[in-house]
């Protein structure tokens, strides 16, 4: 039983999202005290399935706020924050380039500056991606590339991550930052993914849909996978003192659309062919981490590869 994180007094924003969802019920789970910012109702959130959404606390509010932040952090007497909210479609960020900044930019200065001003918090994770690389001649990416994000997503994932850098240099912020692969798993409600998308449309026989000419090429990372990294982290910041470090997490096993959509239709063993639209811009052909760094650092190795993880994902929505 990790005991790290009994009686932890912990912020999390984008808590009622997908990533979010997961991280706040483990942390729960494990007997952390952990207060939740929520700035739209989503019943339909995996947060709310199982009882651990009855031993949490609610603050309801936006990013963009920064009294609510300031509020939250205090109150609460935080003392470990995971930044994991955003506005995280590329699609609409592309549509929406102002909100997406304002949220996943501005959210995450106000988030520094209220965890600044409270020498409680001892340690926070903020969540970047590996959009945040922007496009680069060489793969897979590391953490000493630069982060040169050219469109909307991208660039605010590059922003908020310089963010935490910057709060480190000047201020000593004790903050570390998280760069991950493409997120899949069950309670993922954004249907526009690959992933959920396909699994979707196969249990309504109705043939998937490829965007782009489904030879873009991800890493494709189990949410379950994902939670273990960000704890492990917070969990080991203080004791190998890695604040202002960024580390890459993913399972190393990059795939391309094509290959994923395959392998979901003979998970599900389907005879269903996708539909290829070959529309896909502003979008980089090829991305995928090097994990290297996560692996000797902090000990860390994902439970499950691509096949564990897509099953385990297929068995959510068949259930749910």
């Amino acid at each position: 039983m990790n005991l790290f994180w009994k009686n932890k007094n912990v912020f999390v924003t984008g808590g009622t999202g997908f990533l979010g969802s997961y991280l706040v019920k483990k942390l729960a789970e494990l007997g952390a005290n952990v207060t939740v910012l929520v700035r739209d109702g989503i019943p339909k959130s995996n947060l709310y399935a199982g009882n651990q959404c009855n031993k949490i606390n609610y603050v309801y509010g936006d990013l963009v706020d920064y009294n609510a932040m300031e509020r939250a952090i205090t109150e609460y007497e935080i003392d470990t924050v995971f930044h994991v909210a955003a506005q995280a479609i590329v699609g609409v960020a592309n549509q929406n380039p102002l909100s997406t900044f304002g949220s996943n930019i501005g959210g995450t200065w106000n988030i520094l500056e209220a965890c600044r001003r409270n020498p409680r918090v001892k340690r926070i994770i903020v969540a970047s991606s590996d959009k945040a690389y922007g496009e680069q001649m060489q793969l897979p990416y590391n953490e000493n590339m630069p982060l040169q994000g050219k469109h909307p997503y991208d660039v605010s994932k590059s922003c908020a991550d310089l963010l935490a850098q910057s709060y480190f240099a000047t201020y000593s912020l004790p903050v570390a930052i998280t760069r991950c692969g493409n997120l899949y798993g069950g309670g993922d409600l954004n249907y526009n993914r690959i992933i959920p998308g396909t699994i979707m449309s196969v249990l309504n026989e109705i043939a998937p849909i490829i965007r782009s000419n489904g030879n873009f090429i991800r890493d494709y990372f189990y949410v379950e996978d994902a939670v273990e990294a960000y704890m492990t982290l917070a969990e080991k910041m203080e004791e190998l003192k890695l604040a202002g470090e960024a580390f890459n997490f993913g399972n190393e096993q990059p795939l391309s659309v094509n290959e994923v959509v395959a392998l979901i239709l003979d998970i599900m063993k389907s005879n269903l062919k996708p539909v290829v639209l070959n529309q896909g811009a502003n979008e980089i052909e090829n991305q995928y981490l090097d994990v290297s760094k996560a692996h000797k650092v902090l000990s860390w190795l994902p439970k499950h590869n691509i096949k564990e993880g897509i099953e385990k994902t297929v068995n959510w929505y068949r259930n749910n």
